[in-house]
């Protein structure tokens, strides 16, 4: 045999709903017979025939994409479906162990989609027993990934967040099912640190996915035939270190991924449970874990219940049988539990997760526990995975002319004009027991009401109000976030920072400004962990303080006065005389041309206004000797100058007022 037809494409969602289902079932015939007959070749005519066949290729990539993102169920229910998923399946398996297999099929976001459509159960054995070739040309892919996350989570709100998403959403199930995967990802510092940084960002989304992805690569490093718990310690040690920079700094405590980590996943729990399992249990781990725990948040693994609008019945909506009015009736705090199993584990059907929590008491922690050691009882592990919740059927319609039973009529009201009272109530009467003259309690005070527990709220409803509070709502406002201006915020003045911490900061500042860089590498850096000692502050505070110094060049000026080296008396050229000069004009610059002091007499003018005697008041007077200076021609200038802006200061030239009061008719007193 030397070839065989091709395949025709697997088609779209929008395609596929314009077929009718005779031609749905005429396509599934004809991928059938096409796979099985690919899988009746040898290796050998796989390798030469079904690898070098592209039609073959872009099938099963189109086919793991759609089945990947609407489900096994997009096949259909019938028996061709089944047959089909599982050929496609089989067929896959014989590409990627031919040498060489072909290269669309051992790109991450397949594999991953591989992995999220047949589950860890199918996909991990097959991803774990990768040819040589074939795990070299995924690792390739991986390094394209990896470099592309680590430079948009560092970049923030500056990168593609949208693609982050949609990225690490996509390669969650591949870390999942793969060890090797979930370890490349961590071997270094740069992705974790990426991770810890874009997760100050207020979108929830994304906030969900990274704690996904976080908590699917550390699980990771404990899975698999040779465990990496010394990477994984280390890991643990750099996330309780980021727990504690993020604690000393402006933000809330509680809202960071460490914090969000061990709260909302069994990480602890299965960290622990491994390693006690393999007897690799360590002092040092043990610290690490006990400090983890400790960022815990109240409330344990409980998600806060989110608020569901209802519709209103009017009596026009389809009656529900039975079982649907069961399926309405489900708390929505077991959908929030199911959500939580499907965060972690996406290939999960709605109903299948449902089993597992009515068969572990509602115990998120243990369901997850159990999903992740594959210790499910029989009936469970056989069962069917992708299990969705039923559907409420629709039997009939409610109708408004349904007979119904007739409403109690309500009592006539009466009041004191009617004519006649009512019957029944003109016999009404009123019992001596609820008559009381006075106050009913004795008189109570403040210290007895507050002593009083009877009407204080129970502590369950304490703090059932504090789970319903959800940090990550859309109408908080997060205008002014430090990570959301497009740099740090100067949270630091004159008063908040001390003078020796300013110093220490401005002598870097001279000394090498890259040291107030903003990266991960500088903030590694041993210059910024000095800084960082001597100082006290965060990074976030020392990269703001930089960047407030540049935009301010005064602050520089004075910061370069206060702490700038002085080399002694040789460094100041000149020293301006202050002493008052003969010969001084109005302006206050004498002959000498050095500018007069405050001190300065008679007509010299100074800043300030102050009031003297009678002839004191006025600018420019300093409160000498009104005389002027001793010489004769001076004292004489001097007393000019003074008579000459008397008319401009205060009331004091009394014979012109008195004489614009005579001429406007007054008399003299």
């Amino acid at each position: 045999m030397t070839s065989l037809p091709p395949f025709a494409p697997f088609p779209a969602a929008s395609l596929r709903a314009e077929l009718v289902p005779t031609e749905w079932a005429a396509c599934l015939d004809a991928w059938i017979a096409l796979a099985e007959a690919h899988l009746s070749l040898s290796d050998a005519q796989v390798s030469s025939i079904t690898a070098k066949d592209e039609s073959s290729t872009s099938f099963l990539v189109a086919f793991m994409r759609e089945t990947a993102l609407g489900g096994p169920n997009i096949l259909g229910s019938s028996e061709q479906a089944r047959t089909l998923f599982k050929d496609a399946f089989l067929l896959t398996s014989r590409l990627l162990r031919s040498n060489p297999p072909p290269i669309p099929l051992v790109q991450w976001d397949f594999l991953a989609d591989l992995s999220k459509a047949y589950g860890k159960k199918r996909a991990a054995p097959l991803v774990a027993s990768l040819p040589k070739p074939a795990e070299s040309l995924l690792d390739s892919s991986l390094t394209g990934l990896k470099k592309f996350l680590i430079k948009n989570l560092d970049a923030g709100l500056s990168g593609n967040i949208k693609e982050v998403e949609e990225r690490l959403s996509r390669v969650n199930p591949l870390i999942h099912t793969s060890p090797h995967v979930a370890s490349f990802f961590l071997a270094g510092d740069d992705f974790v640190d990426g991770l810890i940084s874009c997760y100050k960002i207020m979108n929830p989304p994304l906030r969900r996915v990274i704690i996904t992805t976080t908590y699917l690569c550390l699980v990771g490093l404990i899975e698999g035939e040779s465990p990496k718990y010394s990477l994984l310690t280390d890991q643990l040690y750099s996330l309780k270190n980021a727990a504690n920079t993020h604690k000393t700094g402006p933000l809330n405590a509680n809202d960071s991924l460490v914090a969000e980590l061990v709260t909302s996943t069994p990480l602890l729990q299965q960290v622990e449970h491994k390693l006690e399992m393999s007897g690799t249990s360590t002092s040092r781990a043990r610290t690490v874990l006990k400090d983890l725990a400790a960022f815990r948040k109240v409330g344990g693994m409980s998600r806060p219940k989110k608020l569901i609008r209802r519709k209103v019945d009017k009596g026009k909506e389809v009656a529900p049988s039975g079982h649907a009015m069961v399926q309405q009736e489900l708390h929505v705090h077991r959908m929030s539990q199911i959500t939580q199993v499907q965060d972690l584990f996406p290939e999960l059907g709605s109903g299948f997760v449902s089993r597992l929590l009515d068969e572990y008491n509602d115990d998120t922690e243990q369901v997850i526990a159990h999903l992740l050691d594959g210790s499910l009882p029989p009936h469970l592990h056989d069962a069917d995975r992708s299990e969705q919740l039923a559907r409420p059927e629709t039997s009939h319609k409610t109708s408004h002319l349904a007979p119904r039973n007739t409403p109690p009529q309500l009592p006539n009201r009466r009041t004191v004009f009617d004519d006649e009272p009512d019957g029944d109530l003109a016999n009404l009467t009123l019992g001596t027991s609820r008559l009381h003259i006075g106050k009913r309690s004795p008189k109570r005070t403040a210290d007895d009401i507050l002593a009083d527990r009877s009407a204080a709220p129970a502590k369950a409803a304490i703090l059932s109000a504090l789970a319903a509070f959800d940090s990550d709502d859309d109408e908080r406002d997060d205008t002014y976030d430090a990570d959301d201006v497009g740099g740090a915020v100067d949270r630091t003045n004159d008063e908040d920072v001390g003078g020796t911490t300013e110093e220490t900061l401005y002598r870097a500042w001279q000394t090498d400004k890259t040291v107030f860089a903003r990266d991960a590498e500088t903030r590694r850096g041993a210059g910024r962990r000095a800084l960082r000692d001597q100082t006290g502050m965060t990074d976030e505070a020392v990269e703001g303080w930089a960047i407030m110094l540049d935009r301010d060049p005064g602050r520089l000026k004075k910061l370069d006065a206060r702490y700038g080296d002085w080399k002694g008396p040789r460094q100041q050229r000149e020293l301006l005389g202050t002493a008052w000069r003969a010969g001084e004009d109005e302006s206050g610059t004498g002959e000498s041309g050095n500018e007069t002091g405050t001190s300065s007499r008679g007509g010299g003018r100074g800043r300030g206004r102050g009031r003297g005697g009678r002839g004191g008041g006025g600018p420019g007077r300093g409160g000498g000797n009104v005389a002027g200076p001793t010489g004769d021609k001076d004292t004489e200038a001097a007393r000019r100058r003074k008579e000459a802006s008397k008319g401009s200061r205060a009331n004091h030239n009394r014979r012109d007022q008195r004489a614009k009061k005579m001429a406007r008719g007054g008399f003299a007193g």
